[in-house]
């Protein structure tokens, strides 16, 4: 892969896979915009990086913020090519009755409605510009309920068919949308999910996660016409033929 040039909007970039992405990215010559309310660790890893990367604070799920974010990455780099949302929380872990209201509220407004402050924010200028290509990190809890996920599963949920719908009304107009689905991988999320001890996913050792950069070298192939056949889908990166295609095994 060679993205020499392009410009790529990262959010959740502060650690894990945002994190990977962006170096994964850089690795390949784009120009990555790393998207996080965490200004330091964004400042220190686009110190990481270099030139070729800029850090912006920003909080998906205000939509101000997101616009403003993605105004600050075009006067830097340009119009954005790629756009990976990727920003999310498995909080609150719990079964429903006795769930934290306003933490049920929060994982809507930054995994759902995140990924829409993105996709709004940026699509104007790729359509105008007749190309352009959208990745959202996806879940098998899009797919599956798991207990005490509610809200995670709710709001993967509804960014699947975000993926879907926009495909659906955009794919005719040069933008390509489509869904990652990474399975269990070794970042703090997971640490979360283990200290809950709620569902089998829980009680998975750590050497049963994937490490970061597979789902990070998953999304620059996803950049290429390869991954076409996928577009309005999730692809599920438990797949031996997928992290074939990938490079991964």
């Amino acid at each position: 892969m060679d993205l020499t040039g392009k410009v790529v909007f990262i959010t959740g970039a502060s650690r894990g896979i945002g994190a990977a992405a962006a170096h994964a990215f850089a690795d390949v010559g784009a120009k990555v915009v790393l998207a996080a309310r965490s200004g330091d660790d964004i400042d220190a890893l686009a110190a990481e990086i270099g030139d070729a990367a800029r850090a912006v604070r920003c909080d998906v799920a205000s939509f101000d913020d997101v616009q403003s974010a993605v105004a600050q990455a075009v006067a830097a780099f340009g119009p954005i090519d790629v756009l990976v949302n990727n920003a999310g929380t498995i909080d609150p872990i719990a079964h429903l009755p006795g769930g934290d209201v306003a933490g049920w509220h929060s994982a809507i407004d930054v995994n759902l409605k995140g990924v829409f402050n993105g996709m709004h924010a940026v699509l104007p200028a790729m359509i105008e510009c007749g190309q352009g290509t959208i990745l959202n990190i996806s879940s098998g809890a899009a797919h599956n309920a798991i207990e005490g996920w509610s809200a995670y599963c709710a709001s993967k949920a509804g960014a699947y068919m975000l993926t879907r719908c926009a495909d659906a009304e955009l794919r005719d107009k040069g933008i390509r949308v489509l869904g990652l689905s990474p399975g269990t991988v070794a970042t703090q999320m997971q640490r979360d999910i283990k200290a809950s001890g709620i569902n089998a996913v829980s009680r998975l050792d750590w050497e049963d996660h994937i490490p970061p950069d597979w789902p990070a070298r998953a999304l620059v192939w996803m950049c290429s016409a390869a991954a076409d056949g996928f577009l309005g889908q999730d692809i599920s990166l438990r797949e031996d033929s997928i992290r074939k295609a990938v490079g991964l095994i």
